[in-house]
């Protein structure tokens, strides 16, 4: 559609008075701020990339550095919430809170509430188990229903193959520093059932809550797409 531009021209007045020397400024409006970019850390459906068939990633703890090499084939649905949760530092100050001597370590509760009550709908399939959850694997934790993974983890301490029948899909491996995962504090079996943090306390008091009552906990400073 073509749009006809209309010229308007003032006529000048030979009985119109001067105009003043200096003109008034009109009053402006400052331009509209842009909105905040959307958040992908609040908002799970922004942060659903494809995983690169292969890629590593360095966890940086407070016990030291653990290199992950992740295998999209194992477990790709799981390839894909774990570099999605990484690329959006999902990982950043992330406390291990479920640590139990010679079986695995638990982490993937962040420490905002806010944060943690949105992702804990995301809910991704099951993937069938490829790999077997042998020592320095890492696969998702779930509850008893299908179809439950979210965003926790956790690390085998030891051949852990009966949580293969089970469901467990591994999704990565320990390549370098599992001397550093186990050296991870053991806390314990959350409560009741043991001495460590109860996970509905963490979800809705985050951080705060564990460094008040659990200061010996480990955690995950950071984490990042190395290869």
């Amino acid at each position: 559609m073509l749009f006809a531009g209309l010229s308007l021209v003032s006529a000048c007045n030979e009985d119109a008075q001067d105009s003043p020397g200096k003109a008034e400024s009109a009053p402006a409006q400052a331009p509209a701020a842009e909105p905040p970019a959307p958040d992908p850390l609040r908002n799970p459906a922004l942060a659903q990339e494809k995983a690169p068939d292969h890629f590593r990633v360095q966890l940086d703890t407070t016990r030291g550095k653990i290199i992950l090499a992740v295998e999209r084939a194992w477990s790709p649905m799981g390839a894909d919430r774990f570099y999605n949760l990484v690329t959006i530092g999902f990982f950043d100050e992330i406390a291990v809170f479920r640590v139990i001597e010679n079986f695995m370590a638990q982490f993937g509760i962040h420490g905002d509430p806010g944060v943690s009550r949105v992702w804990q709908r995301a809910t991704i399939k099951d993937d069938p188990v490829v790999e077997s959850n042998t020592r320095g694997t890492l696969s998702f934790a779930k509850t008893g229903r299908p179809h439950s993974r979210t965003t926790q983890i956790f690390i085998n301490f030891k051949d852990n193959t009966n949580l293969d029948g089970m469901g467990f899909s591994p999704f990565a491996r320990v390549v370098e520093g599992m001397d550093v995962v186990d050296e991870i504090y053991k806390v314990g079996e959350g409560r009741p059932r043991g001495p460590g943090p109860n996970q509905n306390r963490i979800q809705t008091m985050g951080n705060a809550f564990l460094e008040k009552n659990f200061p010996k906990l480990d955690y995950i400073k950071g984490a990042r797409i190395v290869d």
